[in-house]
């Protein structure tokens, strides 16, 4: 009501996966009274709100950005992310959201080149392709499930490397030359896992400390625990641990449960 009714009235529907609070009886109620029409996705089929998962998708590339460029203050940056996402242009609806909502385009050098650098782009795009003996970069995910930086797990970096190029299969598939460390993984890719080495080794996350799985998953792992605390909720207390993560500095260390750590990582705890 706060935030989106009271600027830009009441929406004619809303599609929403069926978690519990959106399947309620208070929302259900809530909507009805308000006119909205509640539409539901498909359960483990996003793409049935393919337009908001691909809105996701955009927003939290833009995020990890901002993390990468700005360290522990990245969240004092949210506002030029937020300003920069309003004034890009959105091909869904034919402008940017800025003129979508107030009729009048935003002035901005990027809004003004955007097409023509657009048309640009057009002319000399072609399909990503590497030789051999270059130098790549190459994707992994962190683990799901894995407490680290709780939700913002997601705002890791993506790729490890950089590896050499040691032979092309087929159009869009290359072998790597990857480290005795990483002799679990197949040594061969396709073009998507791949980005291009550029020398600039703040925004890689260095393979060696890593436990690379089989499937190009990695476990963040605790360094130390740098200080303690006690929450207090009613009567109960809450023992919580800040803890000092694997590849991040002290200003991104995080605070977590120290119930939780001590049954995820026992060993963090001996003396």
């Amino acid at each position: 009501m706060i935030e989106i009714v009271r600027l830009h009235g009441v929406p004619v529907s809303i599609i929403s996966d069926r978690d519990a609070r959106f399947t309620s009886k208070f929302w259900k109620g809530l909507q009805l009274a308000l006119g909205t029409r509640l539409d539901f996705n498909t359960t483990f089929h996003p793409q049935t709100d393919g337009q908001r998962e691909r809105l996701n998708q955009v927003l939290e590339d833009m995020l990890r950005a901002c993390v990468l460029e700005f360290s522990g203050s990245w969240d004092s940056h949210l506002h030029m992310m937020e300003f920069a996402y309003n004034n890009s242009y959105q091909a869904t609806i034919g402008m940017t959201p800025f003129e979508a909502l107030y009729g009048k385009y935003y002035r901005s050098s990027v809004c003004w080149c955007e097409i023509r650098h657009k048309s640009y782009a057009n002319v000399r795009r072609k399909d990503l392709e590497f030789n051999v003996e270059d130098m790549v970069f190459l994707k992994v995910a962190p683990m799901k499930g894995v407490l680290r930086f709780e939700k913002k797990g997601k705002l890791s970096p993506r790729f490890v490397g950089p590896f050499e190029i040691l032979e092309r299969i087929g159009p869009v598939a290359y072998r790597l030359a990857l480290p005795p460390s990483l002799s679990v993984v197949h040594d061969v890719f396709h073009v998507s896992m791949l980005r291009k080495y550029v020398a600039d080794p703040t925004h890689v996350v260095d393979f060696e400390p890593l436990q690379i799985y089989e499937d190009l998953s990695y476990e963040e792992q605790p360094v130390e625990i740098l200080a303690r605390e006690v929450n207090m909720l009613r009567s109960q207390g809450i023992s919580l641990v800040k803890v000092l993560w694997r590849n991040h500095g002290v200003e991104e260390a995080t605070w977590e449960r120290e119930e939780d750590m001590r049954a995820q990582y026992p060993k963090l705890f001996e003396d």
